[in-house]
């Protein structure tokens, strides 16, 4: 259809020209530029008609493939819906039962987690207490060893004190004497 078109056109501006020229009008409509526009316009929708008619038909293509797969998801989905709307009937009918059901079975669950508690809590407490005991007995090691330490510091600084009181600097000599005549033994 676009090559009779432009055919046509091509025709029809040739005999315009034609005929004004022969008129002597040249100041007239200027069909030659009219003319070159119309080949390029003409160029344009041919090179995209071209490279386009590919594309344009897979993405319509591409589309309404994607168009028929929606209504086909929706039309699962509205039974999948109605489906579960069944079910879901069919369940309400028989909650009554299903509810005194789970009330015995909740009733039953809280006992045994009360004797669990119960149980749990003995157990820590008999813990604390082992440990108290031992916390407690500790405590009483550190205090005797405490006081221990203590009692040897004060019997240490009261011998030396004695012993500072009853040494004279003549006992301090011999003393020095005699270690050093040990020392020597010692070396030889």
């Amino acid at each position: 259809m676009i090559p009779f078109l432009s055919t046509a056109f091509l025709v029809f501006a040739s005999a315009a020209v034609a005929s004004e020229a022969a008129a002597g009008h040249p100041a007239g409509i200027p069909w030659g530029d009219i003319f070159k526009q119309f080949v390029n316009f003409a160029i344009l929708v041919g090179a995209l008609v071209y490279f386009l008619r590919k594309p344009l038909s897979s993405f319509l293509k591409e589309r309404s493939e994607m168009l028929r797969k929606s209504i086909d998801d929706a039309a699962r989905a509205r039974e999948e819906a109605a489906a579960k709307l069944a079910a879901i009937e069919a369940r309400v009918a028989g909650l009554a039962g299903e509810v005194s059901a789970m009330n015995r079975k909740m009733d039953a669950e809280a006992e045994e987690e009360a004797n669990r508690l119960r149980e749990a809590a003995q157990a820590e407490i008999e813990r604390v207490r082992v440990q108290a005991q031992f916390a407690a007995d500790q405590e009483v090691k550190k205090a005797r060893e405490e006081l221990r330490r203590e009692a040897a510091a004060l019997a240490t600084g009261a011998a030396e004190e004695m012993v500072r009181k009853a040494m004279t600097p003549a006992d301090q000599e011999r003393l020095v004497r005699e270690n050093i005549e040990k020392i020597r033994e010692v070396v030889r």
